[in-house]
């Protein structure tokens, strides 16, 4: 049986460490104590004014491909899971194809907000599934998002950070029993106007009343109900469960948006699992976006967690609302 597995993964973290004690200078007040508590962020990474998005995708790809024995002219795909993208037009995917010498891999980024990289994830899994030309596709989540933060907003810029994380997805036959199991996706398109970056599309073009208003920056519009997310995050965990024949007991892994560290431990309450299962990534990287999972998965992979035969759940949310899960015996 032909299936698609992770061979690797890699990542990447500008090296401007913004810690909690610069946005109490920046905002004139103590945001340090809220940030510990309510979200245990202690520290965060930005792009240089010279970085972007494309830059950290090539560093954390050229990581993934060393670290699973192959090179760039060996993939057939490249995938970029991103709203920050490079430009508007043409995609990250491609800058990205030229950069590292992906010759033969056709491109394309994928829009679903911080739900991202696990959609991503769940294409290149069937682009593989269904084709056996794709042999070796690459996975990008990333995320610039410092580029679009209104300075003053403090509900924006203390919470969000930059980075990239990557896998290689391979074909692999044969009678293991390993790789992409099955996967779900959700939106909840009410939402869409409560988060975004709203300015510089074709609703509002960019012009001098957008750039007054800021809508060209990330903006909360409306707050969210706090049980979003676990309640959609442990519904899909026992969806993948009962599509492959398993419990949240057997789950080894769960890989989800690092956006609110109580949003993972409720769902493993929910779920009635211990916290530890949840890894974790945005105490000293921040919140990425559509980078934090392949970021966590990659934390996790250097510090020998994942384990032959185990199983991991990705899950995703961002903006729209859309949300994506996948389950993968690693």
């Amino acid at each position: 049986m032909r299936n698609a597995v992770i061979l690797s993964s890699g990542a990447y973290a500008p090296d401007r460490v913004l810690p909690n004690a610069y946005f109490n200078e920046l905002l004139g007040e103590d945001v340090d104590a809220w940030l510990r508590t309510n979200v245990e962020i202690y520290e965060r990474r930005w792009c240089r004014p010279d970085e972007s998005t494309a830059d950290l995708c090539e560093k954390a790809a050229l990581q993934a491909l060393e670290r699973a024995g192959i090179t760039a002219d060996q993939l057939q795909l490249l995938i970029i899971a991103t709203d920050t993208p490079e430009y508007v037009s043409p995609s990250t995917a491609s800058v990205v194809q030229d950069r590292i010498g992906a010759v033969n891999a056709g491109t394309f980024d994928v829009n679903t907000a911080c739900a991202g990289f696990v959609t991503a994830l769940d294409i290149a899994s069937k682009y593989i599934l269904s084709d056996e030309q794709y042999q070796h596709v690459l996975v990008i989540g990333a995320y610039a998002m410092s580029k679009y933060l209104n300075m003053a907003d403090k509900k924006t810029v203390t919470l969000f950070a930059d980075g990239a994380g990557a896998v290689v997805m391979a074909a692999e036959g044969g009678e293991q029993k390993r790789g992409f199991l099955s996967s779900q996706l959700i939106s909840r398109g009410q939402y869409c106007e409560w988060m975004g970056i709203y300015g510089g599309g074709t609703k509002y073009p960019v012009s001098e009343q957008v750039l007054a208003d800021k809508t060209h920056l990330l903006q909360f519009v409306k707050k969210f109900p706090k049980e979003l997310n676990p309640e959609i995050w442990s519904a899909m965990t026992r969806t993948l469960c009962e599509r492959i024949g398993a419990t949240p007991d057997d789950i080894d892994h769960f890989f989800i948006t690092q956006i609110n560290v109580h949003s993972l431990r409720e769902t493993m309450d929910l779920l009635g699992q211990p916290h530890e299962k949840a890894h974790t990534a945005m105490h000293y990287l921040g919140y990425t976006g559509s980078a934090c999972i392949p970021m966590a998965f990659n934390l996790a992979m250097e510090a020998g967690k994942v384990k032959p035969g185990q199983l991991g759940f990705f899950i995703g949310s961002g903006g729209g609302l859309a949300f994506a899960a996948a389950a993968v015996r690693f």
